[in-house]
């Protein structure tokens, strides 16, 4: 019988540094949190998480927070599970194969931080190929295979019925750059990627071309912020304040882009490319963003920021061939109008003002 533990070694472990969360705090410290991702290194795809500590958004809450790049979705939910990390990304992808078998520890989704659909599947501009179904029996290169282009598109693939386990061979070339290189070398006849991903590719000006979408891909695939389901009840408080530092983060990256790739450049200046200068800095970020800046507000009308959609979820699990008859245990809007509470107005005016 497969048990919680099993599934946890089966998927590899983690090694971090301990995050203990204080129990009681005096009113003036800041209380530290975190969050994992399924990255290996700091870069802009999560870049409305991390600038909320250079524009003051987190001390406002009364949290520290620090972001901790763990090199794929399974090390992420590990360290959520062993209480490494307060937070962790939620993805579908990885999250509901675990859920259909009943492995998946009691985690919830409670903010949608980046809406679908982000992922696509680029050439280069020379090559020959003009569609998906001329993928087949060709080389597709992922960042790796425990991020989540390598599971959305095989779920494509095997959509328009290509078999994503012997029509085509999978290669993983790395992140950014390195996996745009992979391309322009000929490793692999084609590159499945996200958004930011391509757009560092396209800031090293390899050529590239995206193949058109295949027309049944649905709106699915979207980046949660996730905890225990213990942690959403004993400390609302903090799961709020949490989620409320993304969101203003995520108004002012859409009010201003240029004004947010500062902000990241002056939290993490060893992200900017070897020699550039600041401009050059900045446009590199840019183009690693400015994708994934549309998706942070959700593409349904009258929604609040972060609110998630259950037929988005069960979307999810049908693409993916899953037979989830409920998938209300793993997310929650429970917090959402809090979240939401702050003036909006005023971080647009902050963000149109913002002076480096």
């Amino acid at each position: 019988m497969t048990t919680r533990r099993t599934v946890v070694k089966g998927i590899g472990a983690v090694a971090l540094a301990g995050v203990a969360a204080p129990s009681i705090l005096r009113a003036q410290e800041l209380k530290k949190v975190s969050m994992g991702f399924g990255i290996k290194s700091i870069n802009p795809i999560i870049i409305n998480i991390l600038i909320g500590s250079g524009l003051g958004y987190y001390k406002e809450e009364g949290l520290d927070f620090t972001a901790r790049p763990l090199g794929g979705n399974s090390n992420a939910q590990i360290a959520l599970d062993k209480g490494e990390t307060q937070f962790a990304v939620g993805t579908p992808s990885f999250q509901m194969p675990l859920f259909a078998k009943g492995e998946l520890p009691p985690i919830v989704n409670y903010y949608e931080y980046t809406y679908p659909y982000k992922w696509d599947v680029a050439v280069l501009e020379s090559s020959g190929l003009k569609s998906y179904n001329e993928l087949k029996g060709k080389k597709i290169g992922v960042s790796d295979l425990a991020t989540t282009d390598y599971p959305v598109t095989r779920a494509v693939l095997k959509n328009i019925g290509i078999d994503p386990d012997k029509d085509v061979t999978w290669v993983a070339v790395g992140a950014g750059v390195t996996a745009g290189v992979a391309l322009q070398r000929g490793v692999i006849d084609a590159l499945a990627y996200f958004d930011t991903g391509f757009g560092q590719i396209e800031a090293a000006s390899i050529p590239i071309r995206m193949l058109p979408r295949p027309k049944d891909v649905p709106l699915i695939g979207g980046l949660f912020i996730s905890t225990m389901a213990k942690t959403l009840q004993s400390d609302r408080k903090t799961c709020v304040g949490f989620a409320r530092a993304v969101a203003k983060s995520s108004e002012f990256l859409l009010a201003n882009p240029e004004a947010g790739a500062r902000v990241f450049l002056k939290l993490y200046p060893e992200t900017a490319p070897r020699g550039a200068s600041e401009a050059d800095a900045v446009k590199s970020v840019l183009f690693a963003a400015q994708r994934r800046i549309p998706l942070f507000r959700p593409p349904y009308e009258n929604t609040k920021m972060g609110f998630i959609r259950e037929d988005e979820l069960q979307r999810d699990a049908q693409f993916l061939g899953l037979d989830i008859k409920d998938v209300k245990p793993l997310m929650s809007n429970e917090l959402i109008d809090e979240i939401n509470d702050f003036d909006r107005a005023k971080i647009i005016e902050q963000a149109k003002n913002y002076k480096a």
